[in-house]
This record gives C-alpha cells, structure tokens and sequence, in this order.
C-alpha cells in the first residue's frame, strides 16, 4: 500500500481564541468545504466542541456525482494546540489527518499533515496521480480562500497576541 502525504500551512490573522473555537467545531467543516462535494454531515452534533473519540458520519459525493458515505473518528485532541481526524469507514484504504495550531506573530499558525492511501493497488496510485491528489489540493485551496475571507476581519498584530 503506498500512503501518500500532503501537508499545508497558513498563518491566520486571529488569535487563538477565536481560531481554536472555530476549527474545533465539527459543523464548521461544512463551511470550508467546496460545495460541488455536496458534503453534509450526518451525525447529530450536540457537543460544541469536538472530543478524543467523537465519532462523525458525512455524505459527500467527491467525484463524477456519486454519493458516499464517509465515517471518521476524531482520535486525539489538545485544545489549542492540535486535533487528528481518521477515516473509519469510506474511499480511503488509510486516512489520517493531524491539524496543528501554534500561536506566532501575527495570528495563528495552521498546518495541516495529511496521510491517505486509496485501495486497488496500481490503479489506485494511478488514480491518485491522475484525479485525486489534485482533487485533494482543490479542496485544501477552498479551505485557504474561505478561511482568509472568514479571518480577513480578525487582524490582530504581535503585540497584541
């Protein structure tokens, strides 16, 4: 199985306070997530903040409009520093995510480390190459754009963090 790795960073221009909160929110996913991928969530989140073993079920439909059923389990969390999601049940053979945050000058640091592997061997690497992995980076330049609209109000300088 080969597992394939992408990472992103970006410095939120928000202190912790305000950008913890938002990220540790299951329901924000939704906001930050490219509307041609139809991604709903499921579960019934009555917990304002995401914890170690929450359990989040989706409906997301990808690619070529087909529908899937996507379960993750949120495996660790440190408040304010760092949260990992993994894929139980859906597309990915492996599927691990760990979003870090570390307070700098000027705001929030955010970086995303993601690990996946698809199934089927060559034709999933060759998918990968071919459909995926530019899939993926569309999603994760959605996530930048919203995010820089969402905290574009929020500047905060290093004197005041």
């Amino acid at each position: 199985m080969k597992v394939f790795e992408k990472k992103w960073s970006t410095t939120i221009p928000a202190p912790m306070q305000l950008v913890w909160p938002f990220f540790a929110d299951p329901v924000n996913l939704q906001r930050i997530t490219p509307k041609d991928m139809n991604f709903r969530i499921l579960t019934d989140l009555k917990e304002a903040e995401m914890y170690q073993g929450l359990i989040i079920r989706y409906k997301v439909t990808p690619l070529a409009g087909i529908p899937l059923n996507w379960v993750t389990e949120i495996t660790a969390v440190q408040k304010d520093e760092y949260f990992i999601d993994e894929q139980r049940f859906g597309p990915f053979s492996f599927w691990h995510h760990e979003h870090r945050f570390t307070t700098v000058p000027g705001g929030v640091r955010m970086t995303d480390l993601l690990h996946y592997a698809l199934p089927l061997g060559i034709i999933g690497r060759l998918t990968n190459r071919l459909v995926v992995a530019k899939r993926i980076d569309h999603i994760f330049e959605f996530r930048q754009q919203v995010i820089d609209e969402m905290f574009a109000s929020q500047k905060v300088y290093s004197d005041q963090i």
